[in-house]
């Protein structure tokens, strides 16, 4: 099968996504067809086992897991508290309530495994006193759109565990991969803040609070806290498995809510419906690349790929860069989930090839697709701040208020190229 059939097939897939078809149905479809066109009708009698087989994986147990975690924490006003206590501390920084903006999305990421999640349970909490306190809202709504992408990257992460679960990788080495490089750009996300702040002569700052109120309010971040640590020091430590660490973070947010005095009939049912329609979602996506992983593997177009990539006699730091510029623009037009799935089984054998850290790799996609969550016209943190925003103003203040940060995504992973050890360091001593 030559290049031009597989970028045929590619496209045909894209311009599926693009006119509004499922996701799923799109990779299925160009899976089957493709599969049929090379082997014939008995190409179909392939398909059971593997649909079986993906749905009986003990790994992808995880997801609804995580899922139900971060619903827990956001149903019970956990996450409300969690900003009130940040801003105790984070406002008498330049810029004010902006950071706290980062750094609530950092922590509700630490025990969320979805970034539009993590952007609309911040958003609603913060862009209220925002408002009434005078602040920017193009500052704010970027703010809460480039914070919000922390919570694909910070663990747990949904979106990891799909890379390891197309890849074949250690899901505890790929969380723990992504806390250094969630770390360090969220301090480049709130160093940015202050200097354009100080530089735009409006640096607001909060008035400051009282030492013995502000140490009282750290009862607030405990549950987060505790939450990710259970979930990455059984993960870390070797203690337990993925699922069995999201089994142990679900059971401590359920204490927590239970402590709250919220935990009751109507808010687990409606964690439990939220979660089982996530859940589906994104097990049907997996399911369907599954089934275009089979056409691609029988029909050799991996290997085709590979062997056409490293006979341009490009470095791996020549693909990498070729990559990111690929993965910028596919983010205009794909989310999140349909650009790992229809991209990974190609360029995850290419990269490997050429001598890519496969752990790096997936904290280098996952950052791609946290770019493309903030770049238009398809960046879903950009409408789903928007969509909660108080008044009534257009979307190109989010596009604007967030334009900053993708160029620091973009300044941080060349970074990661440069540096790869900010991502390997830390796993490799797990």
């Amino acid at each position: 099968m030559n290049v031009m059939v597989i970028g045929i097939a590619f496209f045909a897939m894209l311009a599926m996504m693009l006119v509004g078809m499922p996701i799923a149905v799109s990779m299925a479809v160009v899976g089957i067809v493709g599969g049929i066109a090379a082997y014939g009708v008995p190409f179909m009698d392939s398909i059971a086992p593997v649909v079986w087989g993906v749905q009986n994986e003990n790994l992808l147990t995880s997801i609804p897991l995580f899922v139900l975690l971060g619903e827990l924490l956001l149903r019970s006003g956990i996450a409300d508290r969690m900003y009130v206590a940040l801003s105790a501390w984070l406002g008498r920084l330049p810029g004010g309530l902006l950071h706290t903006n980062i750094g609530s999305c950092a922590l509700f990421a630490a025990t969320s495994g979805s970034s539009v999640a993590t952007a609309a349970t911040v958003g609603t909490v913060a862009l209220p006193p925002l408002q009434k306190r005078g602040y920017p809202m193009r500052a704010s709504l970027g703010t809460l759109a480039a914070g919000g992408t922390l919570g694909i990257l910070i663990p747990p992460s949904v979106n990891l565990i799909v890379y390891g679960s197309l890849t074949n990788n250690s899901i505890g080495k790929l969380f723990v991969a992504g806390i250094v490089p969630g770390l360090l750009l969220t301090g480049c996300f709130m160093l940015w803040i202050s200097i354009s702040s100080v530089m735009g002569g409006n640096a607001i700052r909060e008035a400051k609070v009282p030492l013995p109120e502000r140490l009282r309010t750290l009862v607030h971040l405990i549950p987060p806290l505790v939450v990710f640590g259970i979930v990455m020091g059984s993960l870390y430590f070797g203690i337990a498995t993925a699922a069995e660490s999201a089994a142990l973070g679900v059971m401590a947010a359920l204490a927590f809510v239970w402590h709250s005095g919220k935990l009751g009939m109507e808010l687990l049912r409606n964690c439990f419906i939220s979660t089982a329609r996530i859940s589906g979602m994104i097990l049907l996506i997996i399911v369907a690349a599954f089934i275009l992983n089979l056409t691609i593997s029988l029909t050799g177009v991996a290997e085709a790929m590979t062997t056409w990539v490293t006979g341009l006699g490009l470095s791996a730091t020549g693909l990498i860069l070729g990559l990111m510029v690929f993965y910028l623009v596919l983010g205009m037009f794909m989310d999140v989930l349909s650009m790992q799935v229809a991209t990974i089984p190609v360029t995850y054998p290419i990269a490997v090839a050429l001598g890519v850290d496969p752990i790096w790799f997936g904290i280098f996609i996952v950052l791609m697709c946290e770019l493309g969550m903030i770049t238009p016209p398809v960046g879903m943190n950009l409408f789903v701040v928007h969509g909660i925003r108080p008044d009534k103003g257009g979307i190109e203040d989010a596009i604007w208020g967030a334009l900053p940060y993708a160029l620091i995504m973009i300044l941080f992973t060349l970074l990661m190229v440069a540096v790869p050890q900010i991502v390997t360091w830390l796993p490799a001593h797990m």
